[in-house]
């Protein structure tokens, strides 16, 4: 079955829908970060709700406005679905496998230079705000986050440029997923963009799943199921501890 499906890549966007996608891209990092800011700033709003705000108006707007992509790409996962199913378990397990490396990598690269970065902060970030209100920040990272963020880096960056090379429809793709988990972090500590490799397993796991199932809710679906079980994990840790 997967011979049949590697290299056969026909999921894309309309160029409607395709410009429509990347218009959001600069919405979501600066303009609803700022509203979400100022809100915040007035009391209107907790830190929480912000990211409720950023990412559940991101999920609406790409369901309303690619609509027709996703329901397309909706017919491939029911067509194929023990092959779907297969390839997101299997891309979860190399993702394990991967993230060992990347954390021996750390472990060596923070040992040589000194480096003061114990914890991913981003992880940190999403643990303090699920002590605060955990249905909200789990429906975020699990449900709403996925929808849009795969939309953005898979469906249009990565799907716009496959059609053209698909090499530089890896590295964008994979290097601006994993930029965008540490840029807030790396602004006032510059030695936290050691931790952007620490997204390049799942960044390239994601772009492959979606590439050899012509299906973006396989990536979603991926993605979801990673935020699922990071979130129980940190969850059990923060008991532990």
């Amino acid at each position: 079955m997967e011979e049949k499906t590697t290299g056969v890549f026909t999921s894309a966007m309309t160029r409607r829908e395709l410009i429509l996608t990347l218009i959001w891209l600069p919405i979501h990092l600066l303009v609803l970060p700022r509203l979400a800011m100022m809100l915040m700033e007035k009391n209107v709003i907790g830190e929480s709700q912000a990211n409720m705000l950023i990412y559940g108006v991101g999920a609406l707007y790409m369901v309303v406005s690619c609509f027709g992509f996703l329901r397309r790409d909706y017919d491939p996962l029911c067509e194929n679905l023990l092959f779907c199913l297969v390839q997101i378990a299997l891309s979860y397990c190399m993702m394990m496998g991967f993230n060992l490396c990347i954390s021996g990598i750390l472990t060596g690269v923070e040992a040589l230079l000194g480096n003061g970065i114990t914890e991913n902060l981003n992880n940190e970030a999403i643990m303090d705000l699920a002590r605060t209100d955990s249905r909200a920040i789990t429906a975020m990272a699990v449900f709403l986050a996925p929808l849009t963020e795969e939309m953005l880096f898979r469906g249009a960056i990565f799907g716009g440029i496959r059609k053209k090379n698909r090499i530089a429809a890896y590295a964008v793709s994979m290097l601006l997923f994993s930029i965008y988990h540490t840029w807030g972090y790396a602004i006032d500590d510059p030695s936290y963009w050691l931790y952007t490799i620490q997204y390049l397993p799942a960044a390239y796991l994601l772009c492959r799943c979606y590439e050899r199932t012509n299906s973006i809710w396989c990536s979603i679906f991926f993605h979801m199921l990673v935020n699922h079980i990071s979130m129980r994990m940190l969850t059990i840790l923060e008991e532990l501890l």
